[in-house]
């Protein structure tokens, strides 16, 4: 069996080389739930690059190069997560909410959800509620994304869906909330249908919206 711990502190210490041996080592002989496993665990090792970005140990760049690393580790997993990669099975809208600049777990969001088929509009960072709404009256998505990391975008998200129910579209998208912050207590109430801290859990749920 795979040793996950070790590829969430591979990739905790930027060791690039060590985390594309191992994930290319898991693709030759690996399943999807393998796959959906190393994702996981890469999810944990971005937590601990942005816990030592946080302490001031690492600095911008390294949060770039574990996000390069990052992305190039879920393009060589695709083989075991494609499944239907080529089936669009709905359209999902996506952002960081107004006031939160962290983009790290939208992105690996991101990444899982397209490769599960969806169709992702990211409209991106510190995005005040008016921004989703337009995107949803203009692409017409099943699913919305709320990405927040600091406490201050509960409050965003709130607002953000206030005002999806204020544009009457309300009804017709599944909201899904995500990032450290969120629990239970503050998907209930923001009005969200959903919450996840997991990328993988969050695609689960965004499938079974769609299907």
């Amino acid at each position: 069996m795979a040793d996950y711990a070790k590829l969430t502190e591979m990739l905790g210490n930027l060791d690039e080389e060590g985390v594309l041996e191992f994930v290319g080592e898991l693709v030759d002989g690996g399943t999807e739930a393998d796959g959906f496993a190393a994702v996981a665990a890469c999810q944990d090792g971005m937590n601990i690059v942005g816990d030592l970005f946080e302490k001031g140990e690492y600095f911008v760049g390294d949060l770039i190069f574990a996000g390069e690393i990052l992305t190039e580790t879920i393009q060589t997993l695709r083989p075991l997560l494609a499944g239907a990669e080529d089936t669009t099975i709905g359209k999902l809208v996506l952002g960081t909410v107004h006031g939160d600049l962290h983009d790290i777990g939208k992105n690996i969001f991101k990444n899982m959800v397209e490769i599960a088929g969806f169709e992702v509009y990211d409209i991106g960072i510190d995005q005040d509620p008016q921004a989703f709404v337009d995107k949803i009256k203009e692409v017409n998505p099943q699913v919305i994304g709320l990405s927040g990391v600091l406490t201050l975008a509960l409050d965003s998200m709130k607002d953000t869906v206030d005002a999806i129910i204020a544009a009457g579209v309300r009804d017709s998208v599944k909201i899904i909330i995500g990032g450290n912050c969120v629990t239970a207590e503050a998907c209930e109430q923001i009005g969200a249908d959903a919450f996840t801290t997991n990328a993988a859990e969050g695609v689960r749920i965004a499938e079974a919206w769609v299907k």
